[in-house]
């Protein structure tokens, strides 16, 4: 990507080293982090906020969907649309 963004197996192993510290747990790319217990809406806020910080992004309300969030690999490729979105800005 360009602007020195990280690339998708970059955003993978970030956000398994993000749950991975804050869980004590590793995380394959398809492990439900919700289903997993290990989630609530605290950490779900954590996530987020992790998510924006990290990759420069702003998740707005109509992100707000489990379905961005529910695995890693979901979450990466959400990242990458979110800044493939604003690089066309």
């Amino acid at each position: 990507m360009r602007g020195g963004e990280p690339a998708a197996p970059d955003v993978i192993a970030d956000l398994q080293a993000f749950l991975q510290a804050r869980t004590s747990k590793e995380w394959s790319v398809d492990s439900d982090i919700f289903a997993s217990g290990f989630v609530d809406s605290l950490f779900a806020l954590e996530l987020i906020t992790f998510v924006e910080n990290q990759y420069k992004i702003s998740v707005v309300s109509e992100d707000l969907d489990f379905d961005n969030f529910r695995t890693v690999q979901r979450l990466a490729d959400f990242v990458n649309r979110k800044q493939a979105m604003s690089e066309l800005k």
